[in-house]
């Protein structure tokens, strides 16, 4: 009996593993002049994801407003995570004791970064650190939806949960919650996901893997347009 129980939990983990959720299959592909480039950026164990500011804005809702509240920059990445760690810019030795407490304790309330930025991501970051993508509108749209769905609103509108002093940046309260089981890699994820791009949940601890998930969606494009 011992022996089909860990039989069992050695499939249930192998699904796991290879389990991999695939995009809408409705989301059309981008058109040649139609498609909206996006950009994964990777720190080297977390991602943001850099949108066009001016496509952001022009849909109107609680995210775009929220937007134009930024500062200058015509890109914005958007990233989650932990309410105060992700916050936090102290050097990591000193954030050790919260890192292993957003880590460990479930139910961690949770904050979406929007940071503006300046630089176009594709000249700014090197390839080995950012993975673009081209969307259709509609792709971009539900991508972006998702991102909104992440928010904590307050009669329609997205709270403030901080800033950090002397930075652009801007923490807006999400509904979310953070821990070993749902981590900031797992939430680009899902993002990417509601944008078409299929993902392996499972492997998203970790950005490679979220970077991996872009690329070969990237490939996948390149491939159908025949380039």
């Amino acid at each position: 009996m011992r022996g089909v129980a860990l039989a069992a939990l050695l499939g249930l983990i192998a699904a796991l593993l290879t389990w991999t959720r695939p995009g809408d299959p409705t989301l059309p592909p981008p058109t040649p002049g139609r498609g909206v480039a996006i950009h994964i950026l990777d720190n080297g164990f977390h991602t943001d994801i850099a949108l066009p500011r001016a496509r952001l804005e022009a849909r109107g809702g609680p995210l775009a407003e929220a937007v134009r509240t930024l500062g200058p920059g015509d890109w914005v990445l958007a990233g989650w995570g932990d309410a105060r760690f992700y916050v936090d810019q102290r050097p990591i030795h000193h954030r050790l004791p919260d890192g292993a407490r957003a880590f460990l304790r479930p139910g961690n309330p949770s904050v979406v970064m929007l940071d503006p930025y300046g630089r176009d991501p594709a000249v700014a970051w090197g390839d080995e650190r950012r993975q673009s993508l081209t969307l259709s509108p509609r792709a971009f749209d539900a991508l972006v939806d998702r991102i909104e769905a992440s928010l904590a609103l307050e009669n329609g509108r997205a709270r403030i949960a901080t800033r950090r002093p002397g930075d652009d940046a801007v923490f807006l309260a999400s509904h979310e919650t953070f821990s070993v089981l749902r981590l900031c890699n797992h939430w680009s994820a899902e993002v990417l996901n509601a944008g078409g791009v299929a993902v392996r949940p499972a492997h998203a601890f970790f950005s490679a893997e979220v970077m991996g998930a872009a690329r070969r969606a990237s490939e996948l494009d390149r491939t159908a347009s025949g380039d």
